[in-house]
């Protein structure tokens, strides 16, 4: 008898694991948050790091370099995936994190928020407030634009894609002065707008299987040239915030 297909979160989580380490996207999504990171840990003697849906754990690999990182997840998936490969992780909800308030020098969460109930989205940015200490820098990483949401969406059972003015809403109203508030992405925008434009005009049952074909690794060729196009926009990054992107990323610190 064949084993029953994964819940969508959990099969999202599979395949993210397959593809995160050389896939495009996540290549340039790593290049655009790194300086982030090292700016909010720069001056910190052992900076505690704390990654909020830490999903396979790939992301505590890339924080780790920066400090001591421990994250959560919602889904055993994703906390089975972590531990597998030595990371310290809870199974919790980013509405009641795990750990004790002041406690950690940076929080991190990349690509959740879009996946979280209305009545959790300003009660996560509270929690992450909770943990931090006085002075403590937070990191999101979100989906952008209305416009963009796809079968891929539904896989990753998403709510919502927000604008820079929702974003900067609920971070400064949940205690937080923005340091840097930036779209990301923008180098893929073009080859991306028009695929998620047909999703949604040739929606339909196969909607599943067309979103986990957007986070297949593409053919070596096509991959290290996506590759090559996101490093040039992670170096423009660096000096200039993009207008218009894929997603948003926000570097605030607590007041």
């Amino acid at each position: 008898m064949a084993a029953p297909p994964l819940p969508p979160v959990d099969r999202l989580l599979e395949l993210t694991y397959r593809a995160e380490q050389s896939h495009f996207w996540f290549r340039g999504f790593r290049q655009y948050v790194a300086p982030m990171i090292a700016r909010a840990t720069a001056g910190v003697a052992s900076p505690r790091i704390l990654d909020c849906g830490c999903g396979t754990g790939s992301n505590l690999e890339m924080l780790r370099p920066f400090g001591d990182a421990v994250g959560f997840d919602l889904t055993r998936t994703g906390v089975a995936f972590a531990h597998g490969h030595g990371h310290r992780v809870a199974q919790a909800s980013i509405g009641a994190i795990p750990f004790a308030s002041g406690r950690f020098d940076l929080a991190t969460s990349f690509d959740v928020f879009q996946c979280l109930p209305d009545d959790v989205e300003r009660t996560a940015i509270a929690e992450i407030a909770r943990v931090l200490k006085p002075g403590g820098w937070m990191l999101l990483h979100v989906a952008a634009l209305a416009m963009l949401h796809g079968r891929h969406s539904v896989l990753s059972q998403e709510v919502r894609r927000y604008t820079p003015a929702r974003l900067r809403s609920i971070v400064e109203a949940g205690g937080f002065r923005i340091e840097r508030l930036t779209f990301d992405h923008a180098s893929l925008l073009p080859l991306l707008l028009p695929v998620r434009v047909w999703h949604r005009l040739a929606a339909g049952d196969d909607a599943v299987e067309a979103g986990e074909g957007e986070i297949t690794v593409p053919p070596a060729p096509i991959n290290a040239a996506l590759s090559a196009l996101v490093s040039l926009e992670a170096l423009a990054l660096r000096a200039v915030n993009m207008p218009i992107g894929s997603s948003l990323m926000c570097l605030a610190r607590r007041a």
